[in-house]
Parts: C-alpha cells; structure tokens; sequence
C-alpha cells in the first residue's frame, strides 16, 4: 500500500459498534482489507464527511466514486464501499426453511358454533 498518495488517518480507524470484535473476525473482510480500513479508514470517514478537503488526485477520485460506485478503480476505494454497505446498508437475514414469514403463517377463522348438517 506505500504506493498509494492517499493520506493515513490521524488515528487508527475502528467501528466497535458494527463491528465490535474487529473487521477480520467478523468474516466479512479479510486481513489486507482490514489493515486498509484501519489505516485509512479515519481519512476516507473525514472526507465522505466533508470534515476535510482533498488533497491529491486520488482523493478527490475517491469523493467522485462515493457518489458513482460502479467507478471504483483502487483496492481503497473497493473496500469502503464495501465496508459502507456492510455497516450502514440492510444485513440479509436467513432463516433455517427458507420460507417468507408472511406466507407460512395463515389464519383461518372458525364460528363459534359448529354447523350441524340436517338430514
């Protein structure tokens, strides 16, 4: 990664209420990603913030690909976005049968009387 222009953070970059055991432990990233995130994670949040400006050209690609992902080119640049969907975007669910709630569970109403057929 040292040949990247891309400043560090002033601190290392942590999300403990997403990810309270670590970016690696939790499965979703693995170990290169997790040391991109840490490093300069706290810069990529300031600048999706607007807490600081850009100072380099891949910087400012940076800010051009949070508003187009599909553009994204740098091993950074990936890593956020997956990181931004992972921490702020919908967590898909499974269940154990694979069926929807709302279709497994029908409610049939009954009388309180019961019907008596009549010869």
């Amino acid at each position: 990664m040292s040949e990247t222009e891309f400043r560090h953070g002033k601190k290392r970059f942590y999300d403990n209420t997403k990810f309270p055991r670590g970016f690696a432990k939790s499965g979703d990233f693995t170990l290169a990603e997790e040391e991109i995130l840490t490093i300069y994670g706290d810069t990529m949040l300031a600048l999706e913030a607007g807490d600081i400006s850009p100072e380099n050209g891949e910087e400012k690609h940076f800010l051009k690909v949070l508003a187009h992902p599909h553009k994204a080119k740098t091993k950074l640049e990936r890593v956020w976005l997956k990181y931004t969907q992972l921490a702020r975007g919908r967590r898909r669910f499974h269940t154990l049968n694979g069926c929807k709630r709302s279709s497994t569970f029908e409610v049939e109403e009954y009388d309180s009387e019961p019907e008596l057929e009549t010869a």
